[in-house]
């Protein structure tokens, strides 16, 4: 973090009771929905001038507390420089604060929380310290901390809670594609199957395809972020043929599985963990690990079976997972960790082909893979 470029002072003993002062109008923002921020301007022990946060009150962007403070200190003793004032603010001053203070001489600046975002006072940035500025404010940040965080974050819990009471819930096809855009897809003859119970889904559908005896081997084929299960259907049937069992799911956000519609939904740790406890539910242990090259990034660590490179044969199948742009944020989220895969395919993968294109080249391939890997 920034230093300020004069060191702090120590508390005043009565900058306790300017803060309080300062949470008290925090208090009245919020009583009006407005971000509570409260700031008060001091002189010789009298208040200058206050002031909480009314950007959204006043449809002003520069109504923040410190400015409403600074205002109001200004025309009351008749002069823009505020030289030998103190300003008390609830929290950490942005920017545009941080240059009005700079510009009105202000002496002193105590502030109470920290503003990791956009704090200015030697969080994000520091203002206050620039040895190029001809007039330096001393800086005093902490004071009543933790009340002045608390303010915040009841507030925002607040509104959080609000938001969603009165949000209204999605249409179901909204995060779901309709059954319908994979009605006339070919060579897809396996039974449909879904889940919403795993802890980590939060009510999200998940589509997986579970195949074959109960006692036979069990073989994991996992998609990349250019396709879905339905690219692995030659695969599936050719190890189905060979009297194995396999399990296929659609990663949420492709195929049929459900398509959350932001990008920061889709973290490795959030897939694996789903593919973790649909494993457990089924109650599959252990497996043939079987991916697509781009799927392998979602596990390096895991030692992987088999890796199919190159692109699956999807035709129809490749868009009808996508009604619209909102449902590839998954495909958008997967796209940054597509370099990372490539390197682990080559590190873990025990065997390599092609994805399968037809019947034939499948049937060849797992007679191959299943010879080498013993199985």
């Amino acid at each position: 973090m920034p230093q300020a470029f004069i060191s702090p002072p120590a508390p005043a003993p009565d900058d306790d009771h300017w803060m309080d002062h300062a949470l008290r109008l925090a208090q009245q923002a919020a009583a009006v929905g407005e971000v509570p921020v409260g700031a008060v301007v001091v002189r010789d022990g009298q208040l200058l001038g206050e002031g909480c946060n009314a950007p959204i009150g006043q449809h002003d962007p520069t109504a923040h507390a410190e400015m409403q403070a600074l205002r109001q200190a200004a025309r009351r003793t008749g002069n823009y420089r505020l030289e030998g004032c103190t300003l008390y603010v609830t929290l950490e001053p942005c920017t545009m604060c941080s240059g009005a203070l700079l510009q009105a001489r202000v002496g002193r600046v105590v502030f109470g929380a920290r503003e990791p975002k956009t704090g200015a006072a030697g969080s994000v940035l520091d203002v206050f310290a620039l040895p190029q500025l001809n007039h330096h404010t001393q800086v005093q940040g902490g004071v009543r901390a933790h009340a002045c965080a608390a303010v915040l974050a009841e507030f925002f819990q607040a509104r959080r809670l609000a938001q969603r009471q009165t949000a209204q819930p999605l249409r179901q096809d909204a995060l779901r594609t309709p059954a319908r855009r994979f009605a006339h897809l070919p060579d897809w003859p396996w039974q449909e199957r879904y889940i919403a119970t795993l802890p980590t889904l939060e009510g999200l559908r998940l589509h997986y395809v579970d195949e074959g005896s109960a006692s036979a081997p069990v073989w994991l084929l996992l998609h990349d972020a250019q396709g879905s299960g339905y690219g692995l259907r030659y695969l599936m049937a050719a190890l189905l043929d060979a009297g194995q069992r396999v399990l296929v799911p659609d990663w949420i956000g492709f195929g049929r599985s459900d398509k959350p519609k932001k990008s920061s939904w889709h973290t490795r740790e959030k897939h694996l963990q789903i593919l973790r406890e649909l494993l457990e539910f089924l109650h599959i242990s252990p497996a043939r690990w079987v991916a697509q090259d781009g799927a392998i990034a979602m596990l390096p660590a895991q030692p992987w079976d088999w890796c199919l490179q190159g692109a699956a044969p999807l035709g129809a199948g490749a868009q009808a997972p996508f009604p619209d742009a909102g449902h590839r944020a998954g495909v958008r989220a997967w796209q940054q960790w597509q370099a990372q895969a490539m390197q682990a395919v080559q590190e873990q993968a025990r065997w390599h082909s092609p994805v399968p294109v037809d019947a034939a080249s499948a049937q060849a391939q797992v007679r191959a893979a299943m010879e080498y890997l013993g199985a």
